[in-house]
């Protein structure tokens, strides 16, 4: 149908917006790296028979860009919470999640 073809179709988002939007979800405002692939499966269905390619991109944004930190270690020495930099975060808070270079 119409309405299942829209739902499976690519978000109109970038990496950074996907990412954003699911620290954003989590009442402390950080994540690990599969809570994160968790949300973007379980709100953009698209990506859920993708293959695994979207994960590395959605890894690459995380180290490349200055909007997200890590922000310390899983309790289970398994990987890092990542977060959004605090100078990043009003702005994604109010949708703009275009790519801003933080001032050193």
């Amino acid at each position: 149908s119409v309405d299942e073809g829209r739902f499976l179709e690519k978000p109109p988002l970038s990496y950074i917006a996907l990412i954003a939007k699911a620290i954003l979800s989590s009442p402390a405002n950080k994540l690990n790296l599969a809570a994160i692939y968790k949300y973007i499966e379980e709100n953009f269905p698209f990506y859920r028979n993708k293959g695994r390619g979207w994960r590395n991109s959605v890894r690459h944004n995380l180290s490349l860009n200055d909007c997200f930190i890590k922000v310390g270690r899983c309790e289970d020495g398994k990987g890092n919470y990542w977060s959004i930099h605090p100078s990043n975060l009003n702005d994604f808070v109010h949708g703009d999640f275009r790519q801003h270079r933080r001032s050193r």
